[in-house]
């Protein structure tokens, strides 16, 4: 790690939701310094009392700082992002209710940051916190509009006021409904987003996966050949074994698809559990699955066909009485070279084929 990662994780966290919340707070630590920067040039003409603005600068860039360190240790303090969202919406109400204070001829632009301050909060609120936080801007400004006209009436003209708050509630009001709608179409958005990675997840599964017994189907495995082909184009050892449950049509017809399907499925799981963590099984079509053991010999990929002969004897499914135990018929071979493995299945499904006509349970290398 260099020493530039070292710092960015020791101030905005190793989690990369932490990290884009401690930077939108950041962000919002710069608008504040912006607006705090106008007052004190406002100050310079004369418009707003000088120690009234240094004393918001001091609150102001105290409360960045302080949240600044809520939002980066809010996960070893225990507090929700929503919970913090509330309490910086608070906290900016009160800074926009200072200036309205103390900002003279100015006062009435600082009623603008009030509605992008519910407009910020909206994406980390819940639209009824978001109401609830616009109700308390318009309480907090209607409190201070009315205490301004009551007892300084000739600055703050009483008609004024009122006039200034009724369009400012009504602004505020239309912007909390607007974000509170633009907050349940992005959920909206979000759910079908959510939806739709998961189908994609289904028809990739769906694609790839045999449904039945879980193993790869035969179109992924030819994706999988096509790919080790490719990666091995100098013909690097792998053999290929092609696998035949013995008289699986006597069982299907003796005993019904469903213990078929039950036969498959306990065949595969016994399978799997002899492979080796390279190799790869897939179903084939009906009772017959390919084995692939990349860089894997002939007497390698023996003695893994003999592995899963003696757990599939050992199987037993349940409802299934059967004369003697499962068994399989295999033909396996290794890849001559750089060829094609559809050459090394073919010559595999011949040795498969002459291990059915020698009487069946045995594995025939070609």
């Amino acid at each position: 790690m260099t020493r530039k990662d070292a710092l960015a994780t020791v101030l905005l966290g190793p989690d990369p939701k932490l990290r884009r919340m401690v930077a939108y707070w950041a962000a919002t630590g710069v608008l504040y310094g912006v607006c705090t920067a106008l007052i004190l040039v406002a100050t310079d003409f004369g418009l707003v009392d000088r120690a009234g603005a240094y004393a918001l600068t001091s609150y102001s860039f105290t409360g960045v700082l302080v949240f600044m360190a809520l939002v980066r240790f809010s996960a070893v303090l225990g507090i929700a992002p929503r919970t913090l969202a509330v309490l910086q919406g608070l906290f900016a109400i009160s800074c926009n209710m200072w200036v309205y204070t103390i900002a003279g001829p100015l006062r009435e632009a600082s009623l603008i940051m009030l509605l992008v301050v519910v407009a910020f909060c909206t994406f980390a609120m819940r639209p009824r916190q978001t109401l609830l936080l616009s109700a308390a801007g318009i309480a907090a400004m209607g409190a201070t509009m009315w205490w301004h006209a009551a007892h300084d009436p000739a600055h703050y003209p009483p008609l004024v006021e009122g006039l200034t708050f009724g369009f400012a509630s009504a602004g505020l009001f239309a912007i909390t409904l607007l974000t509170g709608e633009m907050n349940k179409l992005r959920a909206r958005l979000k759910r079908q987003k959510e939806d739709l990675l998961a189908a994609v997840a289904t028809i990739r599964t769906l694609a790839t996966v045999d449904e039945l017994t879980s193993l790869a189907n035969r179109r992924h495995m030819n994706e999988v050949l096509a790919a080790e082909e490719r990666r091995q184009a100098h013909g690097h050892a792998a053999c290929i074994a092609l696998l035949d449950i013995d008289f699986f049509k006597t069982i299907n017809d003796r005993f019904g698809h469903a213990h078929g399907d039950a036969v498959l499925r306990a065949f595969a799981q016994a399978a799997q559990g002899a492979l080796r963590g390279s190799d790869m099984l897939a179903r084939w079509g009906g009772e017959e699955f390919l084995l692939m053991l990349p860089n894997a010999d002939l007497p390698e990929a023996q003695q893994v066909l003999a592995r899963i002969a003696a757990k599939v004897v050992a199987l037993e499914v349940p409802g299934l009485e059967l004369d003697c135990a499962l068994s399989f018929s295999a033909g396996v071979t290794a890849r001559a070279g750089g060829e094609p493995f559809a050459d090394t299945i073919n010559r595999a499904d011949k040795a498969l084929y002459r291990a059915k006509a020698e009487g069946r349970n045995r594995v025939v290398a070609a």
